[in-house]
């Protein structure tokens, strides 16, 4: 059995099965680890405003991670926020419409934002069907921010701004994107990480998921103490990098899976997360009657 004094947990792949839905079980088991006096965190790549949502009724952890690394928070008292600066923001917006590319721009507090001006574009990389390569829970994201979420803006407003989200049908025209990102970046600082193969998130220089977990095992003193990670994709990979124990869901690709200590015998469509730990960590059986297997 394993014995971490912390345990960060992804979200989507992770403890979102592919409809981004938290399962009643997950929320057990993290319940049943906090009573053992064992330290639970979200580490995802999503924004605080994103999460609630999904989460059963009574869903509680420790503290969270948002923005893969931006910001961090117990409860609602704020532990830390970077901001990607004004600058950095307008220079990518322009390049983001030189080339046609999605975005969305996260502003703390507010609404998402995607000038007018870019609305054609925008709403031309998700029109219908659904691209076969691109993942049903990213899909149906995307469908909820252009319905729900995202504000349509003349200009862009406020100036402190957690993290950029860019999305393209196709894996060659992400990849292009990707490559005019690095360019970038020789001129300006900033992180770049993908969470899918059609994805890609911009954040402050030197942040990441790991970054964060530095800091909030900082505030709950608990530095030194050994840690476990549950993730599935390439933004989980600093984390991976950081934790004494990193485990890849059965979901993850090979690249991710090849350079984990463990990887979970059930996907997260399946209650792997629940599983894992519950036999993992709490060295528990699973009633298989449970799911049918």
């Amino acid at each position: 059995m394993l014995k971490p004094k912390a345990i960060f947990l992804d979200m989507d792949g992770t403890i979102l099965n592919h409809h981004n839905k938290v399962s009643i079980h997950t929320k057990e088991i993290i319940d049943d680890l906090r009573k053992e006096g064992i330290f639970v965190f979200i580490a995802t790549g999503r924004n605080a405003a994103e999460i609630k949502e999904m989460l059963p009724e009574g869903f509680e952890v420790d503290a969270m991670i948002t923005a893969n690394g931006m910001a961090g928070y117990i409860g609602e008292e704020v532990v830390f926020e970077h901001s990607l600066s004004r600058e950095l923001v307008e220079t990518i917006i322009e390049k983001a419409r030189e080339n046609k590319v999605y975005y969305e721009l996260f502003p703390y507090g507010h609404s998402r934002m995607v000038l007018e001006q870019d609305k054609e574009y925008v709403l031309e990389e998700i029109r219908e069907p659904k691209p076969e390569s691109v993942e049903i829970n990213e899909w149906i994201s995307r469908q909820k921010a252009i319905k729900e979420e995202i504000a349509w803006t003349e200009e862009i407003t406020g100036t402190h701004f957690s993290k950029f989200y860019f999305f393209a049908r196709t894996k060659e025209a992400i990849n292009s994107w990707k490559m005019e990102l690095e360019q970038l970046q020789k001129e300006m600082d900033f992180t770049m990480t993908p969470s899918s193969p059609h994805n890609a998130e911009v954040m402050v220089a030197n942040v990441s998921k790991a970054s964060g977990i530095k800091q909030m095992l900082e505030r709950f003193n608990l530095t030194g103490c050994e840690t476990l990670a549950i993730g599935d994709s390439d933004n989980d990979l600093k984390m991976f990098e950081f934790v004494s124990h990193a485990v890849a869901m059965k979901n993850a690709p090979d690249h991710i899976k090849a350079v984990v200590d463990d990887v979970t015998e059930f996907t997260c469509d399946e209650d792997g997360v629940y599983r894992y730990l519950k036999t993992n960590i709490l060295g528990l059986k699973i009633c298989r009657k449970m799911f049918g297997n």
